[in-house]
């Protein structure tokens, strides 16, 4: 599965990015590699919780 983020520069110097197709799915870090590791954690996080509410609903 691909997912598009779209990933920001800070105002501190640090960056942030954000998952559109996702609510409310943003997350931040000091370095890209910091950041990319913190997306994938918080695209897992959103889908695990997505995936029950889903569920729950059909």
């Amino acid at each position: 599965m691909k997912i598009q983020a779209i990933i920001h520069n800070a105002e501190e110097g640090a960056y942030w990015a954000e998952v559109p197709a996702l609510p409310s799915c943003v997350t931040q870090g000091d370095t890209l590699k910091e950041l990319k590791a913190n997306l994938h954690e918080a695209i897992k996080g959103w889908l695990s919780v997505g995936e029950d509410e889903i569920t729950e609903s059909q």
